[in-house]
């Protein structure tokens, strides 16, 4: 991916007449006024927008294109961040989709086929918003554009629209100002999200079905789908940051693969288990995968974090040094098993079954009964589980097996978590004041298991240390730190959980007085 450059794209669309924007001078950005509208003349451009005959990409919010004409020719995939804000990766021209491009498509094209689908000629008007320096603050283009579908009927399509696009870093609110600007002016937004999709809804044929919608949930089964749904979702769509190491991607991407074998897991009750077991082992592997990337990226963060809080007297021997070796060498060998996973056969299989589950539900009796009846005893007995587990790990003396039946106990408190939060739209606040409390005691636990491993790595480091001909004394201060550290965490346990048995309790009573009222809601637990 070295020939790529990546872009930050923050902007607002219009709809327009022929004219184009009010003037814009004077409009107050964070730093003072524009000072002077700037014409940058005119350009043509032509684009050919790629996708699956049955718009993967569109529906995902993405855009894939050839163009040509302007000073930025070439390939354009376009990923969507929040609304108004994408990531725009900038490949060279050539014949055919770039095989960097595609990867980062494949979670979403798969098997499938990359074709031609609407082809947008545009005459770009460009001006730039400056401050009184002359530095740009902003890009505004008025855009007429003729759109052609390049399939089926070949329906045509035309209109003019503005784009205001902030300049990098920025003033946000800037585009506020804007906008407040060509209100006043009569300039409405665009409903479209993008040019493509403007285009591909303006030139479908006149008997294109309209997309599938989701109705609201109201049976058990329903509610459950659309946890899973919105997890598939998540999945599908981190594929891209995580290629691209985003920060914090590769946790996200782990969480949601938990969520998803967490539910169909404590949900056995509403999606028949010979059905989805399978496709659990397959999101264990992974999240196993990817936990080796983001475990290590906590550990690094834990040991660093413990190593400033040293007085530097207490640091001898090139101790940040190794650190930073050992988790360089570690992240890169993570990286490479994760994508070469996101590539393999097997991850576009599991992807596929997700699928599949969504769109044919192996749905059990139960799905179709009241969310107040079959979640929330999917919670509970989540709830009991955890409190099983726990109460066996502090009956133990401290040592490894008291961390290990801890482990146990945070991974149950993780599952507790996923299953109430599945369960909030159904069950709303007592299932929200559950999630509260598992995550508080999943905090203390993570937390806990931190510095077991952690531990772990110091005596490693030492190890390495010694045989270098190091001192091992930084390690063994920080070891010690460590095992002090994990006692005081192990004697908050005992309060914390008896602040989730009272939670647990008042979720109770929360069920016995609401129940007559909002059992017809699907709110009780």
């Amino acid at each position: 991916m070295a020939d790529m450059k990546a872009k930050r794209e923050i902007e607002r669309k219009y709809e327009t007449g022929d004219g184009g924007p009010p003037d814009l001078t004077g409009v107050l950005t964070g730093v003072g006024p524009v000072a002077a509208v700037v014409d940058q003349g005119a350009a043509e451009l032509d684009a050919v927008y790629y996708d699956t005959p049955d718009e993967r990409l569109t529906a995902g919010g993405l855009t894939l294109r050839r163009r040509t004409g302007g000073h930025d020719a070439g390939w354009h995939l376009k990923l969507p961040v929040t609304t108004g804000v994408r990531d725009e990766i900038h490949a060279p021209l050539s014949d055919t989709v770039p095989p960097a491009l595609a990867a980062l498509a494949r979670s979403r094209v798969r098997d499938g086929e990359l074709l031609p689908l609407v082809r947008l000629r545009t005459r770009r008007g460009t001006r730039h918003l400056v401050d009184a320096d002359g530095t740009p603050l902003a890009e505004v283009v008025v855009d007429a554009v003729r759109a052609e579908r390049l399939t089926g009927h070949g329906g045509t399509a035309q209109w003019t629209e503005i784009e205001v696009e902030l300049a990098d870093d920025g003033d946000p609110a800037l585009l506020d100002a804007v906008d407040t600007r060509l209100r006043e002016a009569g300039v409405r937004p665009s409903p479209a999200p993008s040019k493509l999709a403007r285009a591909l809804t303006e030139t479908a044929p006149p008997d294109q079905p309209a997309p599938a919608r989701h109705k609201a949930p109201k049976t058990a089964g329903d509610h459950v789908l659309a946890y899973l749904r919105a997890q598939r979702d998540a999945l599908v769509a981190l594929d891209p940051a995580v290629r691209r190491d985003e920060y914090d991607s590769v946790h996200r991407m782990r969480v949601a693969t938990r969520r998803l074998r967490s539910a169909l897991r404590t949900y056995r009750t509403v999606l028949d288990r010979t059905a989805t077991d399978p496709l659990r082992a397959e999101l264990k592997q992974l999240a196993t995968e990817l936990g080796r990337d983001r475990d290590q990226e906590v550990l690094t963060e834990h040991l660093t974090a413990a190593l400033d809080d040293l007085p530097y007297t207490l640091v001898t021997g090139p101790v940040r040094t190794r650190l930073r070796t050992w988790s360089g060498t570690a992240h890169g060998d993570a990286r490479r098993r994760i994508v070469a996973d996101l590539d393999s056969d097997r991850h576009l299989a599991l992807l596929d079954a997700l699928d599949a589950l969504l769109a044919d539900p192996p749905l059990r009796p139960a799905a179709a009964g009241k969310p107040a009846k079959v979640i929330a005893k999917a919670v509970r007995k989540e709830l009991a589980a955890l409190s099983a587990l726990l109460r066996q790990a502090l009956d133990l003396p401290p040592g490894h097996d008291r961390d290990l039946a801890l482990h146990e106990a945070r991974k149950r408190a993780k599952a507790t978590r996923y299953a109430a939060e599945a369960a909030v739209p159904a069950l709303g606040d007592p299932a929200s004041a559950l999630v509260k409390a598992a995550k508080s005691l999943q905090s203390l636990l993570g937390d806990h298991q931190d510095s077991v491993m952690a531990r772990r790595t110091l005596r490693e480091l030492a190890g390495q240390a010694h045989t270098a001909g190091e001192s091992a004394f930084t390690y063994g201060v920080l070891y010690g730190r460590e095992e002090q550290r994990a006692a005081e965490l192990e004697a908050r346990l005992p309060e914390t959980w008896r602040a989730i048995k009272k939670d647990n309790k008042q979720v109770k009573q929360a069920k016995q007085g609401r129940k007559a009222k909002q059992v017809k809601k699907g709110t009780a637990l």
